[in-house]
């Protein structure tokens, strides 16, 4: 289950990364729009979170509730952290 979870973490990441850099380049510099895809993310984790403590044990993928909550936590940390760095230092730049 643990791999199954890191798994899926690292493709919601990858694709957060990318939703978030098109984002970013498309809109202007003053913009916060590149951060809503991580904030989504955010409130889905809590949300399947949430729901593995009300529903009963449902495994989508190899991992449950629970593992597709934290999953997407930990997707939403590092795409915003990401997503931050790439957006500080595109507009250091200009």
């Amino acid at each position: 289950m643990v791999q199954s979870v890191l798994t899926i973490g690292a493709i919601l990441a990858v694709i957060l990364v990318a939703i978030s850099l098109v984002l970013l380049k498309a809109t202007s510099k003053k913009s916060y729009t590149g951060y809503i895809p991580g904030f989504l993310l955010v409130i889905v984790g809590i949300v399947f979170l949430v729901l593995a403590t009300l529903v009963e044990k449902v495994d989508i993928m190899g991992a449950g509730f629970g593992g597709w909550g934290i999953a997407a936590l930990f997707a939403s940390a590092i795409g915003l952290i990401i997503t931050a760095l790439t957006d500080s230092y595109a507009n250091a730049k200009a």
